[in-house]
């Protein structure tokens, strides 16, 4: 045994070496790998920074778009401890062109699912914008009907997963917005209050700063161009230094109240219907009435104006011709109707507030030469703003954190088990000694069996599985976040009670209480026995090294994290639980026919798996050593002369002298039941028969 404690040492301290190191996060993709994911026409353009972001090109070789991996700007580990990494294709809108899943180590979707539910999970992105705030769904419950949240649906059994993935997603979509897309708005614009109404006169416009003008004399345009290859090329300019170049007004129209002091009723009725077929552009209305005016000459209706631009916060504004007709109210001085006026738009999802102050920039131009003249221009800004009392700012929707949405989602499971485990513990605690000297102590086992197989396993799916174990450190590995541990609170719930149970029980209580599999186990060996199978039983010599199997199999499951990690999801097969627990075996043929083999097994040796090869079972029985306490109750008598106990242990973890193997014990409470039956521990029989000498332990009553 004490061969058996220094290779747990080792493997301990090995534990904590590994996890202390940090390894470097994967580069990004090349373009060999990236080019042929781009749906046609698109196609790659070049690298934008060192983070694998990409111009996305159109058919005409315009930029189109950005195309960018999660995994090297958001590397949220999975459960497996590996990044999801997925390819994003957003439009210069902001919208999603594409999203697809490019590697990850999920271990419900390598072998258990399969990932067609999970590339299917990413189609649901196409289309939405960035601005939209998106949530994952759950199968758990439905999505709030009047919420301004747009739910994807989740993949049940998988939900834990895609919300990692939808975190990832986010993550790197605000890296590129914030980077690349500066116009893109990230929360719900600005938009005019259809309620609000107030009388106006185009004086009160004035008056209120809600009709901006800029007025440029001749000079100070002359001014501008001093010094240039087109200072004297405006004889207009020479010859009235003082008369105006440009006489500009600004009004955002978008406020009905407004539009009624500017426009006429015919032009009120050809805004209404813009508005309403295009609710989210703003209105602006310019008029110019001096000699510069509005457009060249080579303009074409409902494009973007080649003179005009704007911007706001120091970030462009997309301008474009609404190709509405303008007509100002009568009441309205007699040189604006002569001036040249229009009605641009701008959509408020791309960035634009109208409540805020924003520049509209006039382009200047100036031509040298005859043939060919070189064109040169000067910019003059225009600043503008309407007062916040005509909008309405909506409340951004905070979508809650993901391990808040799954608290929810998983509430009313949660407030069962919490009650169980409550349960349980309490029953183990306080009340153990008398509920294993029960008269239907087995049935009583059993029943909760059945509940932790059902409840916990196949409906909550709180089977706890070693790979868990890896991903976290995977995690340590890899400087990576251990935040994907709430994305499943119910199964974390259960590891944080079998992990305090460690030190009160050592692995006992998780592996004899609350393994899923483990209780399908025990229900084939009580089968077994109805059957009158012939029951196997290794020789202690053979037990102790089939004992040590599954510290061979944690350790090499530990050393693929470090050395191949792409192999773990395989060699985690050597669990079975998904099969039996998470996918109900429906599986591929081999999984299964491996599960159900480990079952037939146990109806001849005692869980079988659990003793000799769950790796799980061994990061446990490590674990164990913060036990705090020796739990089983024992007499001096135990060992020497008595017997009984070692021998009716179904796990062979009460050894000859009598001394409890705690690292092998799973809380079956058998031994405890003869501890405290006057009728069959050998030292209480001894006694009630006034120390008459005691049967020889074969002649006791098997159980």
């Amino acid at each position: 045994m004490g061969g058996l404690s220094g290779f747990r040492v080792f493997v301990a301290a090995a534990f904590a070496l590994l996890v202390s190191l940090v390894s470097a996060q994967a580069e990004p993709l090349g373009r060999e790998e990236i080019a042929p994911l781009i749906v046609p026409p698109m196609s790659l353009g070049e690298p934008l920074n060192e983070k694998g972001v990409w111009s996305l090109l159109n058919s005409g070789g315009a930029q189109a778009g950005y195309v960018f991996e999660t995994g090297p700007m958001a590397p949220l580990p999975g459960f497996s401890g590996a990044v999801i990494n997925v390819l994003v294709t957003l439009d210069l809108d902001g919208r999603y062109l594409d999203v697809r899943l490019l590697s990850h180590n999920e271990p419900i979707f390598v072998s258990g699912l399969g990932e067609a539910p999970f590339r299917k999970f990413f189609e649901q992105y196409r289309g939405h914008a960035i601005s939209d705030f998106l949530v994952v769904g759950t199968p758990y419950g439905a999505a709030d009907e009047g919420s301004a949240l747009v739910y994807l649906d989740g993949v049940t059994k998988a939900t834990a997963s895609v919300r990692i993935a939808h975190e990832s997603i986010l993550a790197a979509v605000n890296q590129v917005a914030r980077e690349m897309m500066q116009g893109i708005s990230a929360g719900p614009p600005a938009y005019p209050d259809p309620a609000h109404d107030e009388a106006l006169t185009w004086e009160d416009l004035v008056a209120q700063g809600l009709a901006t003008r800029r007025t440029v004399l001749n000079r100070e345009i002359d001014a501008a161009f001093e010094g240039t290859l087109w200072a004297n090329d405006d004889p207009e300019a020479q010859t009235a230094p003082d008369a105006p170049y440009l006489d500009l007004w600004v009004v955002d129209i978008g406020p009905p109240a407004i539009a009624r002091a500017v426009l006429d009723e015919s032009a009120l009725a050809d805004l209404a219907r813009f508005t309403e077929i295009s609710g989210n552009d703003e209105p602006i209305l310019l008029i110019e009435t001096a000699r510069h005016g509005l457009v060249s000459e080579d303009f074409v209706r409902n494009t973007s104006p080649d003179w005009l631009s704007a911007s706001q916060g120091g970030l462009p504004v997309a301008l474009r011709d609404s190709d509405l007709f303008v007509g100002l109210n009568p009441d309205l001085p007699d040189a604006l109707h002569d001036g040249a006026m229009m009605i641009l738009r701008t959509d408020r999802r791309l960035g634009f507030d109208p409540s805020r102050e924003w520049e509209l920039q006039v382009k200047a131009t100036r031509e040298h030469g005859v043939f060919r003249p070189e064109v040169g221009s000067v910019t003059l800004d225009v600043p503008h703003v309407t007062d916040a009392r005509f909008f309405i700012k909506p409340e951004v929707p905070q979508p809650l954190p993901p391990w808040r949405e799954a608290l929810n989602a998983r509430a009313g499971d949660l407030v069962v088990l919490a009650g169980f485990l409550t349960a349980l513990i309490a029953a183990l605690a306080f009340g153990m000694n008398r509920m294993a000297g029960l008269r239907w102590f087995t049935p009583l086992r059993l029943a909760i069996l059945a509940f932790v197989t059902g409840f916990i396993g196949w409906w909550g799916q709180g089977q706890l599985s070693i790979v868990t174990v890896l991903g976290v450190i995977r995690a340590g590995w890899e400087g990576g976040s251990l935040a994907f541990l709430l994305y499943d609170p119910f199964s974390l719930l259960v590891w944080a009670v079998a992990l305090l149970g460690l030190f009160a029980w050592g692995r006992g209580l998780f592996c004899g209480w609350l393994c899923p599999f483990g209780a399908l186990q025990e229900f084939a060996h009580h089968l077994g026995k109805l059957l009158r199978l012939p029951q196997i039983e290794p020789s202690a010599r053979l037990d102790r090294a089939l004992k040590n199997l599954k510290y061979g199999v944690l350790a090499g499951l530990v050393a693929l994290v470090f050395f191949a990690p792409q192999a773990i999801d395989t060699a985690a097969e050597v669990e079975p639980f998904k099969t039996a627990i998470t996918t109900y075996f429906i599986r591929a043929w081999p999984y299964v026919a491996y599960a159900v083999f480990l079952l037939l097994l146990s109806m001849v040796l005692f869980k079988g798996f659990c003793r000799y090869l769950c790796p799980l079972g061994a990061f446990f029985a490590l674990a164990g050593a913060l036990r705090v306490q020796d739990w089983i109750p024992r007499r001096v008598e135990c060992g020497s002369p008595c017997q009984l106990c070692k021998v009716r242990c179904k796990y062979g973890a009460i050894e000859k002298s009598g001394v409890v193997q705690y690292s092998e014990c799973f809380q079956c409470l058998d031994c405890v039941t003869i501890h405290d039956d006057p009728t069959q521990c050998v030292p209480l029989v001894l006694k009630s028969r006034g120390g008459r000498r005691a049967r020889p332990i074969s002649e006791v009553p098997a159980e």
